[in-house]
């Protein structure tokens, strides 16, 4: 049975779940032109669990396998759970090591998401967390295993404008994120340094470098309330 944070975080995410599946699935079609097995698929998902880092992987998955390159590309995407943890750090308080590595494992940004809209709210804990990496988890493995059960009949995912799922998703994402006039200067200064990074580094180093830009803003030039995160937008 599940605890009622564990429950309620769920079905939080269930919406956002069913993007989740979406764009899993295209995973799934490219793992499966790539030969690779449902049972490899399924055991990236479980211990990476990181869909912008599988899709990297996947791309980057060529006999022979460059593991150096893999292991690099993933760990410059995935830099920004730094940044997440940062910020989840208020729910973590006091808790056990253990607890904390259970927990943040099913950490992705649609339930970190969902979790800090709800701790706008007052309500969040690290079992509403969960209970949320627990929904998108069981989307993502049944959208991708999915995905790679129809990648021989899909071809050209991108015919079919299934490429735009992943952007769709993100963008509502960002929507439930916005707390008012605070936030137009990070979110600017994040986006001009990812998009100029992307046009001057290689690999995805703009993801990281663009996050950093943004979080710099606020830590730098801190405004009224920013040091409340239940501080409402005026």
């Amino acid at each position: 049975m599940m605890s009622g944070g564990v429950r309620k975080g769920f079905m939080a995410n269930l919406a956002v779940a069913v993007s989740v599946a979406a764009y899993g699935s295209i995973l799934g079609v490219l793992a499966a032109q790539k030969q690779i097995t449902w049972v490899a698929l399924l055991a990236m998902n479980l211990s990476v669990f990181a869909g912008a880092a599988q899709f990297v992987m996947v791309d980057l998955w060529l006999p022979p396998l460059p593991i150096a390159e893999i292991t690099l590309a993933v760990l410059v995407i995935n830099f920004r759970y730094l940044l997440i943890g940062a910020s989840l750090q208020p729910l973590f308080e006091g808790k056990s090591l253990v607890h904390k590595v259970l927990m943040m494992h099913l950490v992705a940004d649609e339930n970190w998401a969902m979790t800090m809209a709800e701790r706008r709210q007052g309500g969040a804990s690290t079992h509403f967390l969960f209970g949320g990496g627990l929904c998108v988890l069981l989307a993502w493995c049944l959208g991708t295993l999915a995905g790679h059960s129809l990648g021989a009949v899909v071809q050209n995912p991108e015919a079919y404008g299934l490429d735009f799922v992943f952007v769709a998703v993100f963008t509502a994402l960002v929507t439930t994120l916005w707390r008012g006039q605070q936030d137009l200067t990070p979110w600017l200064v994040a986006a001009a340094t990812a998009i100029l990074c992307q046009q001057l580094l290689p690999g995805k180093w703009y993801i990281v470098l663009g996050g950093i830009g943004g979080a710099l803003v606020p830590a730098c030039f801190p405004s009224k309330g920013a040091g409340d995160p239940e501080a409402k937008p005026a």
